[in-house]
């Protein structure tokens, strides 16, 4: 498979220290499909602001030999008095991602990442809709200027979003044949191309049944969820419809897509599904992400003790 080079933002192949090397490592994890086409973008802005960062710092010329782990330290200090905690972290996984490649390909010796202090994460719990909340959002209102194809279509969106606990761009790439109208169970592809299948609930089901009943046709291997003028649903048209429905609802506005997804998992666990389970349904590669949505499930967990505790 001939590899495709990866590009910057105005689509032409950046050019700066050590970008040669970088390129590389992007065009074949993207070839490779060990990361998407969207995190490679990110990697290399990351990587193009440490090798400008190193060059405007004492001159480097590129070559990734000459990376020592006070270059990294200083990096890290310096980010830390412009960029919030969770960037300075995305840039060096960044860093430390491509640095273990160049290591096994023979490019560097040893790793200068390894042993690197970072900035402790704060805590945050992610906001999610209530089971009322949901309720309300599912059973909105329709917009009266869509045609009844698209409104159908939009309700399947947010069953599936909601039911499956998907991501908006898995949502948007499923495919007629992904999803088994019959056992209610759909073929996701998910981060790292990482395949997993995943129940989706009856009500997902029927709204997907009521919107293919309203298509003019379709084919296996098609999108499931067609764009007004062909081709999938992109996930932007996905944020603006659940603007939409958010405000028919009169839910706050700020809400995301990627809130349905933590309302799914919280759901779950706040009645009683096995964590393990809650974590194969979303997709998480560790435990520890998916043990988050333990702390909002705490008054459900008060509530149960009161009413089940002889003592409580």
């Amino acid at each position: 498979m001939k590899r495709r080079p990866v590009q910057s933002d105005d689509g032409e192949p950046a050019q700066w220290p050590g970008s040669e090397q970088v390129l590389d490592y992007l065009s074949r994890q993207l070839a490779g499909r060990r990361l998407a086409a969207r995190t490679c973008l990110t990697y290399g802005r990351s990587l193009k602001g440490f090798a400008l960062w190193m060059k405007s710092n004492g001159g480097w010329d590129g070559d990734w030999s000459k990376l020592t782990a006070r270059n990294l330290r200083d990096f890290v200090i310096e980010r830390q008095s412009s960029h919030n905690r969770s960037s300075v972290h995305n840039q060096v996984s960044a860093i430390r991602a491509f640095l273990a490649d160049l290591r096994e390909r023979g490019g560097i010796n040893s790793t200068p990442a390894a042993g690197l202090v970072l900035p402790k994460l704060p805590r945050s719990l992610p906001k999610f809709l209530t089971e009322n909340q949901t309720t309300d959002l599912l059973e909105s209102p329709a917009g009266e200027k869509e045609s009844p194809e698209v409104q159908s279509r939009d309700q399947a969106v947010l069953e599936l979003l909601y039911g499956g606990g998907l991501r908006v761009a898995e949502l948007c790439s499923i495919k007629y044949g992904d999803l088994d109208l019959n056992t209610g169970l759909v073929r996701i592809l998910g981060k790292g191309s990482k395949e997993r299948v995943v129940p989706v609930g009856e009500s997902a089901i029927e709204a997907v049944k009521k919107y293919l009943t309203l298509r003019t046709s379709i084919k296996r291997g098609e999108p499931l969820l067609l764009a007004p003028r062909g081709g999938p649903m992109h996930p932007r048209a996905v944020q603006l419809m659940l603007k939409k429905k958010l405000a028919a609802a009169g839910l706050p506005a700020d809400l995301t897509p990627h809130k349905l997804r933590h309302a799914c998992a919280t759901h779950l666990l706040s009645n009683g599904a096995d964590l393990r389970l809650v974590q194969e349904q979303l997709g998480h590669a560790s435990l520890s992400t998916t043990q988050i949505y333990t702390h909002l499930s705490v008054n459900k967990l008060k509530e149960v003790h009161r009413k089940a505790h002889p003592r409580a």
